[in-house]
């Protein structure tokens, strides 16, 4: 691509000092919001040839007529300039991150005698707020905490001075059983209120245990003056956090002031799911989707989501825990990639959160819109297998056989990613003597495809051949002696590894182990592999019980099935004695087998 002489003159102008730029197009659309250490490397680095560059990143630069920038002294200075940026012009190309909902919060209410209630919409009116909640559950369990420890009051009078003194009001019914002290009517004091509320923020800090042990040493303070009832309330208050403590502890104690961050990308998202703990305990725990555009390399991608959900937190942690380093170095903040121990099992929490996170997401995307869940699912299988139509019609086959006795053959048909039971066939082989794994193969790709062209029936989108090179070598020859092998494509999925195979290619394929395409073709070729064993045993119980005991006049399948399972084998009946198969069929047929056997003998006794 041939940079325009005006973008040439743009960049040799940009300074080397930390910022964040822009990009337009002929319209005047921004089109990307970035930062940079350097400016004038970053912003020349999109218009260098390089094999790395994603085709997305390429038509984003093929469209920008104008660079604007603004130089920041520090980095973190960039980040927070590129963050407001973003939410405020949310560009084409940049990251979007999936953050629009409306999350409840604790709120201390900037007001005499503040009350402590949930709320969904932030005031500028100095009024301290709590969390966001992600989890509803979370935030009404401890606000209940507060309120069953402080007599705080929840009407919404105005308390002033004034008011109070004016006797506008009249005490209720909380304070009659005990939930408030009545400041309404002047029983408590602002002074001794604010006490309470200064213990509530300790709570909703995570601080539990500096609570714990405040209230420890008040209690000794009431027990030295007497105030024996005073000091058995704080006792209980005391037991009522300590079983919350034990509740919500989640890693040892010792691990003061912590962030974590996991993360896991998908399709075109990345998810970070992020913990807060403050003293072994789990204070805020929230998921963030992120919608890439650019292929961004994980470590900016979880830079920007860590920036993004400390500062709507407000956490301050010194310490971070993370899969791996991100590319954001802040002053004062230490990142730490465990590989074993408290934090690691921290880490691995986050991880599980977040797996769960996405399992109950896909459920809800499925149940709501369930035909869009299985475009998404054959566009993902289309796009990794590199095929050239949506796989909706898929079939599979599989061979079973004991040491080449009762060889079979099973196909199974998934449409729209689900079994279709009805269209499933299973093959007994005709023309192959032992165990040939390739020619039984053979064999049934061409009876079944045959009987579909005979028939005039539609061909599938996707073969796919459980086995390695040699499974769907044969299959592939089946198709072109058939004629079809460029209709449909093909491919071989290897148990051992998972390696899925193509005709003509030496080399596997590799899907991540993780991903939604591997998982499909593993419950393709799972069901393939279980219809195909269902109908072998059927056949080789029934192979067992045919022998040539049923061939003896006067014995029958019951009797031959019973003497197979005493016996276990025809040779260990012929050595038997008359006594021994009379105890199991009565002297009659006893006598027919032993009759049968000693003929059988001197007919080959004669014929050698």
């Amino acid at each position: 691509m041939e940079i325009p002489t005006h973008i040439c003159h743009l960049i040799r102008s940009l300074p080397n000092d930390p910022g964040v730029y822009q990009f337009y197009d002929k319209k005047g659309t921004i089109l990307y919001v970035g930062k940079a250490k350097s400016l004038k490397k970053r912003v020349n680095s999109y218009f260098m040839r390089s094999v790395n560059q994603t085709a997305k990143t390429r038509r984003m630069v093929e469209q920008i007529d104008d660079i604007r920038i603004v130089v920041v002294m520090t980095e973190l200075d960039a980040l927070l300039l590129e963050n407001t940026l973003i939410k405020k012009y949310q560009p084409r190309y940049n990251v979007l991150l999936k953050d629009d909902k409306t999350y409840p919060w604790i709120c201390i209410k900037n007001e005499p005698f503040p009350r402590v209630f949930a709320t969904r919409n932030r005031m500028a009116d100095n009024s301290l707020y709590f969390g966001p909640y992600p989890s509803g559950k979370m935030m009404h369990t401890l606000i209940d905490l507060c309120h069953q420890l402080f007599p705080i009051r929840t009407c919404s009078l105005a308390l002033t001075p004034a008011n109070i003194k004016a006797g506008k009001f009249k005490s209720c019914l909380e304070y009659q059983i005990g939930n408030c002290k009545a400041p309404c009517i002047g029983l408590q004091d602002e002074t001794a209120y604010d006490a309470m509320i200064q213990q509530v923020k300790e709570i909703l800090k995570g601080n539990i245990q500096y609570l714990i042990q405040t209230l420890k040493m008040q209690m000794q303070k009431q027990a030295q003056v007497y105030a024996f009832e005073e000091a058995q309330k704080t006792k209980e208050k005391i037991a009522i956090l300590e079983k919350y403590k034990s509740k919500s502890i989640v890693a040892h104690p010792s691990i003061r002031d912590v962030d974590v961050f996991s993360c896991m990308s998908e399709q075109h998202y990345f998810y970070v799911h992020y913990l807060r703990v403050i003293g072994g305990l789990l204070v805020h725990s929230f998921t963030l989707d992120m919608k890439v555009k650019l292929d961004e390399p994980p470590e900016q991608l979880l830079s920007m989501a860590i920036f993004e959900i400390r500062q709507k937190f407000n956490s301050q942690s010194p310490e971070i825990i993370v899969p791996f380093k991100p590319d954001l170095e802040l002053e004062g903040l230490h990142y730490t990639v465990p590989s074993r121990g408290d934090k690691k099992a921290l880490l691995d929490l986050a991880s599980r959160n977040l797996s769960y996170y996405l399992r109950e997401k896909a459920k809800q995307i499925e149940i709501k819109d369930p035909e869009s869940h299985t475009k998404r699912i054959l566009e993902t299988l289309k796009k990794d297998l590199r095929l050239k139509d949506l796989p909706t019609h898929i079939e599979c086959f599989d061979n079973s056989n004991f040491q080449g006795d009762y060889a079979v053959s099973a196909m199974v048909c998934f449409r729209d990613a689900k079994p279709s039971k009805k269209d499933y066939r299973h093959f007994n082989v005709k023309t192959v003597k032992g165990a040939n794994d390739f020619d039984t193969m053979n064999e049934a790709v061409t009876r079944h495809y045959k009987r579909v062209l005979d028939e005039q029936l539609p061909l599938p989108q996707l073969l796919v051949i459980d086995g390695g090179k040699g499974q769907l070598s044969a299959a592939v020859e089946a198709l072109e002696q058939l004629g079809i092998s460029g209709r449909l494509s093909v491919i071989g999925i290897a148990k051992r590894l998972e390696e899925i195979y193509y005709p003509n290619d030496s080399l596997p394929l590799y899907l991540d182990k993780k991903s939604e395409s591997l998982k499909v073709l593993q419950s393709i070729r799972n069901e393939a592999h279980r219809f195909g064993i269902t109908h072998y045993r059927k056949r080789h119980e029934k192979g067992l019980i045919k022998t040539e005991l049923e061939q003896i006049k006067g014995i029958g399948k019951t009797t031959a099935e019973l003497l197979l399972t005493h016996f276990r084998s025809v040779d260990t009946i012929k050595e038997a004695s008359e006594d021994d198969i009379a105890e199991l069929i009565g002297h009659a047929k006893a006598r027919l087998v032993i009759a049968y056997f000693k003929y059988k003998d001197r007919g080959a006794s004669s014929s050698t």
